[in-house]
């Protein structure tokens, strides 16, 4: 009840009380947020805007730069924690660091060439509509020699 208000004010009839508790339930119910349900334009005259962050690039570029941005820290981890040992341990030898540092990227190197040449042949489908001559030939190329020739053979 308010400060100014008198006992008369405070008394509403039930009718009257009904209304005004549908009316709060209503507000409190009320949806604070509407999206429009109809569909973005596929093309309009705006051309795109570049986001913030990295630039847009393909899915390929991305990940070969996060591959090179991982292979960079990784880098200066392994390099730096031999530099440390090198200096902390005053006679580290650095022939032996180099070894026991580098035989981890060598190794990683040599698993990446193993599992870049066991991925499977892609499945490759062909639908056609009318006759159809397919031919389909393994050419070896050959470039030797200091003005490059090429050799095709088959």
């Amino acid at each position: 009840m308010y400060p100014d208000a008198t006992p008369q004010d405070a008394v509403m009839s039930d009718a009257e009380a009904a209304t005004e508790a549908r009316r709060i339930i209503a507000d409190a119910y009320r949806p604070t947020a509407y999206r429009d349900p109809s569909p973005v334009p596929v093309r309009g005259d705006t051309p795109p805007v570049a986001q913030p962050g990295r630039p847009p690039m393909s899915q390929g570029a991305t990940d070969a730069s996060v591959l090179m941005l991982a292979g960079g820290v990784t880098t200066t981890m392994v390099g730096g924690t031999a530099a440390v040992l090198m200096y902390v341990s005053q006679f580290a030898d650095p022939l032996v660091c180099g070894l026991v540092f580098g035989a981890p990227t060598a190794l990683v190197l040599a698993l990446a060439q193993l599992l870049k040449g066991a991925k499977p042949a892609p499945d490759v489908h062909h639908h056609y509509d009318g006759p159809v001559y397919q031919d389909q030939r393994n050419i070896q190329t050959r470039t030797t020699g200091v003005w490059a020739k090429t050799n095709n053979e088959q």
